[in-house]
This record gives C-alpha cells, sequence and structure tokens, in this order.
C-alpha cells in the first residue's frame, strides 16, 4: 500500500488531532467534576452530622453543600466545643420542647418561623430502658441546638406513677450500673456536650422517682443522684452537663428542695419546671422558687419547661415572660425551654404559643426583644416583621 493511500489528508490529521485534544479535555473534565461529587457524597454520608454544626441558632442547611462543593479538600469537621463554655451565653437560650425534635428538621423550622427566632437549645425524653442516641445529638447540633436530655428512671407513663422496678435505693445500690455505666460510656466516646436534666420534679408526687412514690425514702433520691453522676465521672464522661430540675413550689410548697439537692459537686446548673396556670405575671410563677434556688446554690438557672394555660390572660402573661426574663435582676437566669405541646403531644393543656394568632404574635413581639445567644433569625423574619 502507498504511503499517499495509508496517510489521511492533512486537514482530517488536524481534525482527528483536535478531536483527540477535546476528547481528553472533556474526560478530564468529567473526572474533576466526578470526583468533587463524589466527595461530597463521602462527606455527607461518611462524616458526623454534627460536622454541619456552625453555631447556636444555625442551621446546617445554611451552609450548604456548594460551599463543600466550591472548597472540597477544607476541612469540614468543627472544634467540638467546651461543656464549660455553655455556662456563660452571650444572651439567655431559646428553647423548645415539641415533638418531632430534634428528629424532624422541618419541625425545628416550623417553630423558629412561628417565633421569628431559631431555636437554641432542644429537650427531648429519654427512658431508663433507652440507650443513649448519638445520632440524635448529632442531629440537634445540625439544626444550631445544644440537646438537653430529659433522663428518666421510670418505663413511660403507660406503667403508672409507682414503679418499684425502678426504686431511687436500687439505682443508688447498684442494680442499673451496667446500663448507666453504658449511657456513660457513648456519652464520652461522642465527645459533644449533652445537658441531663435528670429525674426531674423530683419534688413532685406525680413522677415514680419521687420520695413519696415507688417505695423511696428520705434521701433516696441525693444518693441515687450521686451514684450515677459518680459512675459518669468513672466512666471519663466530662461533655455531660448536670441540670437539677425541680418543680415550682406552688403545688408542694412544703418540699424542702434543699433535702433534695445533690450538692454543687454534682451538679452544673440548676432549674425549675413551671407553668401559668392563674398567675398573672411570671414573677408570680417564677419567683418564690428562684428565691429558694439562690438560697441553695450559685450555679446559674435555666427554665426547663414553661408555657401559659389557654385563655384571654395567655397572651398577657407571655408579653410579661419575656419583660421579666430581660430584666437585670434575671442575669443568672441562662434562659428557658417553652413546652410547644398540647394535650395529644403530652402537655397537661395547650401550652403553645402557637395555639392562636394573639399568642404567637406576643411570643414573635417578646422573643424580638430579648438578646438571645446565637440570636440567628429566620429568612422568614422580614416578610412577617408586621406581627
Amino acid at each position: 500500500m502507498s504511503r499517499a493511500a495509508s496517510t489521511p489528508p492533512k486537514r482530517l490529521r488536524w481534525w482527528n488531532r483536535g478531536t483527540g485534544i477535546r476528547l481528553r479535555l472533556w474526560m478530564t473534565a468529567h473526572v474533576l467534576v466526578l470526583s468533587l461529587l463524589t466527595y461530597a457524597v463521602y462527606v455527607l454520608v461518611n462524616s458526623p452530622d454534627q460536622a454541619a454544626y456552625q453555631g447556636l441558632g444555625v442551621a446546617a442547611a445554611e451552609a450548604g453543600i456548594v460551599d463543600r462543593l466550591k472548597s472540597p479538600v477544607a476541612d469540614t469537621t468543627p472544634t467540638v466545643p467546651d461543656a464549660t463554655s455553655f455556662a456563660d451565653p452571650k444572651g439567655k437560650y431559646f428553647g423548645v420542647s415539641s415533638v418531632q425534635m430534634p428528629w424532624a428538621a422541618s419541625k425545628t423550622e416550623a417553630v423558629a418561623k412561628a417565633a421569628g427566632k431559631r431555636p437554641t437549645m432542644v429537650e427531648y425524653f429519654v427512658n431508663f430502658d433507652e440507650d443513649f442516641d448519638p445520632d440524635t445529638v448529632d442531629s440537634a447540633y445540625r439544626q444550631g441546638m445544644l440537646p438537653v436530655i430529659s433522663w428518666q428512671p421510670w418505663a413511660g407513663r403507660s406503667e403508672g406513677i409507682n414503679q418499684p422496678k425502678y426504686a431511687l435505693a436500687k439505682i443508688a445500690g447498684g442494680t442499673y450500673d451496667a446500663y448507666i455505666t453504658r449511657f456513660a460510656k457513648a456519652v464520652a466516646k461522642h465527645k459533644w456536650p449533652v445537658v441531663i436534666r435528670f429525674a426531674h420534679e423530683m419534688n413532685g408526687e406525680w413522677y415514680p422517682w419521687s420520695e413519696a412514690r415507688s417505695g423511696n425514702h428520705k434521701g433516696d433520691y441525693v444518693r441515687a443522684w450521686r451514684h450515677v453522676h459518680d459512675l459518669f465521672e468513672q466512666a471519663g464522661t466530662d461533655n455531660a452537663i448536670w441540670l437539677w430540675s425541680p418543680n415550682i413550689l406552688r403545688p408542694v410548697p412544703h418540699v424542702s428542695l434543699s433535702a433534695l439537692y445533690p450538692g454543687d459537686d454534682y451538679t452544673d446548673w440548676v432549674g425549675m419546671v413551671g407553668y401559668a396556670v392563674r398567675e398573672k405575671t411570671a414573677a408570680a410563677v417564677f419567683d418564690p422558687t428562684l428565691k429558694k434556688l439562690r438560697r441553695i446554690t450559685d450555679h446559674p438557672v435555666l427554665i426547663t419547661e414553661t408555657g401559659a394555660q389557654p385563655g384571654t390572660s395567655k397572651a398577657a402573661w407571655i408579653t410579661d415572660f419575656f419583660t421579666w426574663l430581660g430584666k437585670k435582676q434575671q442575669d443568672d437566669v441562662l434562659g428557658f425551654i417553652w413546652f410547644e405541646r398540647d394535650k395529644d403531644q403530652g402537655g397537661g393543656a395547650d401550652w403553645r404559643f402557637t395555639e392562636t394568632t394573639t399568642t404567637r404574635t406576643a411570643f414573635r413581639r417578646g422573643l424580638a426583644r430579648l438578646d438571645l445567644a446565637g440570636g440567628a433569625t429566620t429568612s422568614t423574619t422580614a416578610s412577617t416583621s408586621r406581627d
């Protein structure tokens, strides 16, 4: 075969060479794009969920996958905050306890939209027959909220208010050491700070861990608390914030809070549960108990559950609550957790601030005047500021 017959014309040789270059460039570009997408998927699937944590009051969705694609080699793992740093927030915590929170981000978004501000704290409940779930903590941080675990030594409300199986003496005596230690080690391994509200409202008689229930005796509560706390220390758990949280004095005025207090060495914060039932002001609900707490300890205070009874004065009470909380006298009050639940969702009444348009408006206006830790507004705040 002659050379002329076997060699393409010059213009075809240039075409073929250009095609090869374009093909190589096309393949290189697609490999880069595929690598970026693969890395992004890897980060989202394999990195800890809390790696998207941007701070209190900031949802991870605001960071977005686009930023990760722009800089796929950047370190996406944030510094784990020290547990003690949460004791001195730059503003008040706005906490919420509601069904589906923190598991469903859409629920958090709905609450944030109604309030005009993003929650910085979320409270949920764990019974003594449930293990620590790191995914739930991740979900809370991913949505910019400090998780508050209400850890309840019982098998649930369906078992009644007397549950001798979980008697305080059994907890203090070691019956549940294996479970508690497993829980403590899981918290320690996860590293991220969690608030543990163990056996709350102990001064009432409506839970099995009351000293008036389940065969318990005076002094059993403190012994049980200290034993649980000691097991956490033995497990090396230094990321737990211990929150002791009685009910306000109104329904149990003769029960001594000091006799139930485990001591400053066994607690980090103190709290109180208080709802407006007939009271017209926040001071009427909280001040008597707050005075008692301040005599017992100098620890910071958190209102761990609150809300207001439905009625014509509910909106006015909400307005007064934010005025009361913002006063200089309440500088030691870290913030509050609103019990955003009705009767069907575990509330004794419809405590929700979203119960009516009037109560929602009062809440939004009051919250807007409060200096919040994190302080992030929602994307819809401007469009609804007329409220």
